[in-house]
Formats: structure tokens, C-alpha cells, sequence
């Protein structure tokens, strides 16, 4: 039986182009349907970018108190990484805006590379986010071409494996602590590489011990509401 004020906590896999706030609206929209009430709280713990797919973790009710403990939990991605080329957002959300040589990149300098990010290192995150710059959102400002300066974040990277190198382009598997931007990651691994680099993919595989394998897709979110059995409280629903 369940209770969506009480709060309930849910496994979504964004798929791709929708924002994450889009899922929290399409979840709401659902529940609030099938309960016959206006308005419910719910919210996500951890933004995905448009461009990117896989675990979202949604609570409602009550249990958007546990969203920062979800925040917490350790993140497992599968990131896509193109190097030679640059974008403004490091990922394909801009075209490319330089190109660099990658004739003297091999499979072992890239394995030897990649050992440098495991561990805490500090990053920068990318104009195009969601950080606080003078109490204004950084891609706001990036969006209208000003200048933003963002300060390095100490994270913590506890594996990084290639999965696959087909040169240009390289597939690895990254577990890294709350607040790692993928994307600025695939630049600084293209810096390190002296070329650039960008994300043309990008999957959240696991949220702490969640994986996509245990999420539901959005678009089968109004069939499986509609299946579950659901307790009302029709007094506190006035």
C-alpha cells in the first residue's frame, strides 16, 4: 500500500533530452491525477543534465526530507568522452568551438591519464551550471556571454575504468562523490591528454545502491500509478 504524503521514495531512468525538472512534473502531475488533490510536494535528489540519461531519485511527501541523504550516496556513471574537440558546455548541448591534434593519444597514455583523477581532486565546475555566482544561477550568466568565475571544488573519484577506446573516442566507467560534474571531467581528461574533450554521452548508472536496472521509465509512470494500490487520508486532503 502506498502513501504518496506520507512520502514515498521513487526510481525513474531520465530519458534523454528531458530536464530533470520535467520528471518531477510528470511524476507530480500523475500522482496528483490519481489521487484526485492539487498539489503534493515532490522533488529529486540530484540534477541530470538534459543530455544525460539513467538514475533520478524522486521523493514525495514527507520523504523530501531524505533528499540530501540520497544526494550523499556514492554515483556511478558511463560517460562518452570525444577528444580532440571542445564545447562551450563540454558536452553537446554547443557545437564545437575548437579542435585540438589527438594523433599522439594511445590507449596507454589514456589509461596512465585516467589514473590521475582517482582519488580527491579538485575541480572546476562548468560555466554552463546549475553553481551559485553571486546569488545568480552560472548558466544564467554564461547563457548572456558574461564572464564566470568559479571556484574549484574538492571531490573525490573512487574509480575510474576504461571501458572502451576506439580513438577519438574513449567509454569509462567514473564512482565519484556528490558534486563531480562529468563534463568538467571529460575537459580536464582532455587537457591532461594535451587535446580537449567533451561528453557526447552521458548514463547514471547507480545512486548508492540503486541501479538502472531497478528504475522505471517516466513514460510508464501513468500505467504503473494506476496499478498501485494507494492509501487516501481524505481528512487531510481538505
Amino acid at each position: 500500500m502506498m502513501n504518496f504524503k506520507k512520502g514515498e521514495v521513487l526510481y525513474l531512468n531520465k530519458p534523454l533530452g528531458w530536464t530533470s525538472f520535467k520528471v518531477v512534473g510528470h511524476v507530480r502531475y500523475h500522482i496528483c491525477r490519481r489521487l484526485g488533490v492539487k498539489k503534493l510536494k515532490v522533488g529529486h535528489a540530484g540534477t541530470l543534465d538534459p543530455l544525460a540519461t539513467g538514475v533520478m531519485i524522486v521523493c514525495t511527501g514527507k520523504a523530501t526530507k531524505r533528499i540530501e541523504e540520497f544526494q550523499y550516496h556514492t554515483k556511478e556513471y558511463i560517460a562518452t568522452i570525444r577528444l580532440g574537440a571542445t564545447t562551450p558546455s563540454y558536452d553537446l548541448e554547443h557545437e564545437i568551438d575548437a579542435v585540438y591534434p589527438t594523433e599522439h593519444i594511445t590507449r596507454e597514455l589514456v589509461e596512465e591519464t585516467l589514473k590521475r583523477f582517482v582519488g580527491e581532486i579538485q575541480q572546476i565546475p562548468p560555466a554552463f551550471s546549475a553553481c551559485m555566482v553571486n546569488g545568480k544561477r552560472a548558466y544564467d550568466l554564461a547563457r548572456k556571454g558574461e564572464d564566470v568565475e568559479l571556484k574549484p571544488k574538492l571531490l573525490v573519484i573512487d574509480e575510474i575504468e576504461l571501458l572502451e577506446c576506439n580513438l577519438p573516442e574513449i567509454k569509462v566507467r567514473v564512482v565519484c562523490s556528490k558534486g563531480t560534474y562529468i563534463r568538467a571531467l571529460a575537459r580536464d581528461i582532455g587537457e591532461a591528454l594535451n587535446s580537449g574533450a567533451h561528453l557526447t554521452a552521458l548514463e547514471r548508472t547507480r545512486v548508492g545502491d540503486v541501479r538502472i536496472e531497478d528504475c522505471l521509465n517516466p513514460l510508464d509512470f501513468k500505467d504503473w500509478i494506476n496499478a498501485q494500490e494507494i492509501e487516501t487520508d481524505t481528512e487531510e486532503e481538505q
